[in-house]
């Protein structure tokens, strides 16, 4: 064979090899940005109820997420983490959980053991370690204005309304106080007039709820993010630091309310989105 046709044929060899290479890699590349997103599981806390999700539902969905926003029942932290975990289990697929307030304490509990939940997503949420309650950490450092006597059994600016449970026993659930409402949900971040409609739609939080204590908590396995909301009346933030860093939680914070998926989705939403990205495939 001359030179010349045998470095046609050692090209034409290379060329083929790489087209081969090529036809097989394609598929694979392509079904790996392809993959599906995971679902997006949002929770709320004690005050507010699925709708004041609506800013995040709305982006997220707009950029291809599957989201959901149960009901959380706000009963007792071991029946509303039962509850999330019964839900969580009919959901295919990689899952990022996200709690704000209370909402925090419930996937705490309801994530642990569930291999499906791939991140962690706190919004101005407690992050309990096993055995603490949401009414002690919310203690543990200055700055919330759900009270302004720490002697009194009830603070301050919550209602408690007597109720009867389904086994006949005393129950206490906690409003509150209209009066309070825009200054500890909202740091006065909305108009007086938004804040007396979400104060009249209010979902109250059992008393029982806030100071059961903590199961094993979720972020110790799995990886977690927070939101500090550095203008929060309701849960002080260097509460909210303190839970971020001893979960080696990835912390961004943001100068909003305890209701800062209201007053500020898009930061929310950027947030879940950079977990998502990180570990929900």
């Amino acid at each position: 064979m001359s030179p010349r046709r045998s470095l046609i044929s050692t090209a034409l060899a290379v060329a083929a090899a790489g087209l081969t290479l090529s036809t097989v890699l394609a598929p694979a590349a392509s079904a790996a940005s392809h993959a599906p997103k995971p679902t997006v599981v949002l929770v709320h806390g004690a005050w507010a109820d699925s709708s004041g999700w609506s800013g995040v539902v709305t982006r997220l969905r707009k950029n291809g997420y599957s989201v959901v926003a149960p009901a959380n029942p706000l009963r007792s932290l071991s029946g509303d983490s039962a509850y999330l975990a019964d839900y969580l289990k009919t959901i295919g697929g990689p899952i990022v959980l996200v709690g704000h307030s209370y909402g925090g304490s419930v996937i705490t509990e309801a994530a642990t053991g569930n291999p499906d939940v791939k991140a962690l997503v706190y919004v101005a949420a407690f992050a309990p370690d096993s055995g603490e309650s949401a009414a002690a950490l919310s203690a543990k450092f200055p700055g919330t204005h759900l009270t302004d006597d720490p002697n009194a059994q009830v603070p301050t600016a919550l209602s408690a309304v007597p109720f009867t449970q389904a086994d006949g026993t005393a129950g206490v659930d906690l409003y509150l106080k209209p009066a309070k409402f825009r200054d500890v949900f909202l740091s006065n971040g909305l108009t007086a007039a938004d804040a007396a409609v979400l104060a009249a739609t209010q979902r109250p939080i059992a008393l029982q709820a806030l100071g059961e204590p903590s199961g094993t908590p979720a972020w110790k396995t799995i990886p977690s993010w927070y939101l500090v909301a550095k203008n929060d009346h309701a849960i002080p933030a260097a509460a909210e630091r303190f839970m971020a860093k001893r979960a080696h939680a990835h912390i961004t914070e943001t100068n909003a309310p305890h209701a800062v998926q209201l007053t500020d989705p898009g930061a929310v939403t950027h947030l879940i989105e950079n977990a998502a990205r990180t570990t929900g495939r």
